[in-house]
């Protein structure tokens, strides 16, 4: 999944003013809906997570300090990516009248779900943090090597988060179903969000089985795995389950234009991750620099970049996988950059976000929620974490 590091203010402030000129009036209207909306967001998220833990608690008391631990997974932080797409696809359709606390839950659900990715992903991924702390399986084995507990600890903290990541899907579906949304309607709103749960898993698959035979990985293929596993679940389906909540139908020429905005932004959020896999700031982002090149996954940046290298270019980045000190891991990054790959994928980055504010120009979309998308392509695939 995407790295959704840190909390970060880049994706709040969605209409950047322009370099030379006074701010816009309009980018404090629109910060201040977004972090109304993040607000909102977790708001909505700490108080059903209060329930739901104390339910918990009720069965035994280990079990409440793992609803706890789900909890705190939930509440640790992150940009809240996909509820802001989805208000802002809402929004499109609604204007600035609709009330937001309708459909507060269904959208705060969409950060359940993401645990629920994240929390598996760090698993599948054997990742050690996350927004700059230990990764759920890696806590919940160091509490077993504390508690002096019997059996593999790292099993057990796998088991755990896979049950915590589980967890999060069930409420997500339990949360959602507190929108005030009309039942046919919230039938619509359960399609998209289904869909969007199956393509993210055809996703996540596609990335496991590419990091077991990345010689046979391609750039097609790579991007591929960027459309299902990142363009869909981040950007795309968001804005449809925004539209849906808002009424939309099927056919109505709003949703060809998210369709088109959604997968070239969330593409080249994709490919914004993976530069950031390989030369993002670990004090920023949460992880650490070079996983990608630890694990030999074949991102479209490696993919590339193989095969753009010269034979002995070549010959060092088939050390992606095998390396495991820091210098090794730099070396590394800096014969991605020789190869072009860098510079090419910066190029495939601008030409998404251009293809995306074209979805936008005809779009018959109210027109802050056209001003906030247009800021939020930007926002999503220049950001540092």
């Amino acid at each position: 999944m995407a790295n959704d590091a840190v909390a970060d203010s880049s994706l709040r402030v969605v209409a950047p003013a322009q370099p030379g000129t006074p701010d816009d009036p309009v980018r404090g209207v629109l910060a201040a809906f977004t972090n109304d909306l993040v607000n909102g967001v977790d708001e909505t998220l700490a108080a059903f997570l209060a329930t739901e833990v104390d339910s918990l608690a009720e069965i035994d008391a280990a079990m409440g300090g793992f609803a706890a631990t789900a909890r705190d997974c939930v509440l640790a932080g992150g940009k809240r990516v996909r509820p802001t797409f989805a208000y802002w696809g809402w929004r499109g359709l609604t204007g600035g009248d609709a009330p937001l606390p309708s459909v507060l839950p269904a959208l705060a659900a969409l950060e359940l779900l993401h645990t629920f990715a994240l929390v598996h992903d760090d698993v599948m991924d054997a990742s050690d943090t996350r927004r700059g702390r230990p990764t759920a399986h890696r806590a919940a084995a160091a509490r077993h090597r504390a508690a002096g507990h019997t059996g593999d600890p790292e099993r057990y903290g796998e088991a755990v988060a896979v049950l915590i990541g589980d967890l999060c899907l069930v409420w997500a579906d339990r949360l959602m179903a507190h929108a005030t949304v009309p039942p046919g309607r919230m039938l619509d709103v359960r399609r998209c969000y289904d869909q969007m749960r199956v393509e993210t898993v055809a996703g996540q698959f596609l990335d496991v089985l590419g990091e077991h035979d990345a010689a046979h990985w391609s750039v097609d293929r790579a991007l591929r795995v960027a459309r299902y596993k990142t363009a869909g679940y981040t950007v795309q389906r968001p804005l449809l389950f925004g539209a849906a909540l808002a009424g939309a139908e099927a056919d109505a020429p709003l949703i060809a234009a998210y369709t088109r905005y959604g997968l070239a932004v969330g593409e080249a959020f994709q490919l914004r991750d993976d530069l950031l896999g390989v030369y993002g700031d670990p004090a920023t982002t949460g992880k650490p620099a070079g996983d990608d090149l630890r694990t030999g996954k074949p991102t479209v940046l490696l993919t590339l970049a193989r095969q753009l290298a010269d034979p002995a270019q070549r010959r060092a980045l088939e050390r992606a996988g095998t390396v495991t000190e820091a210098h090794e891991v730099a070396r590394l990054a800096d014969v991605v950059r020789e190869t072009g790959a860098v510079a090419r994928v910066e190029r495939m980055i601008a030409d998404r976000v251009t293809e995306a504010q074209a979805a936008l120009d005809t779009a018959p979309i109210d027109g802050t929620a056209r001003t906030a998308l247009t800021g939020l392509a930007t926002a999503a695939t220049t950001r540092r974490a």
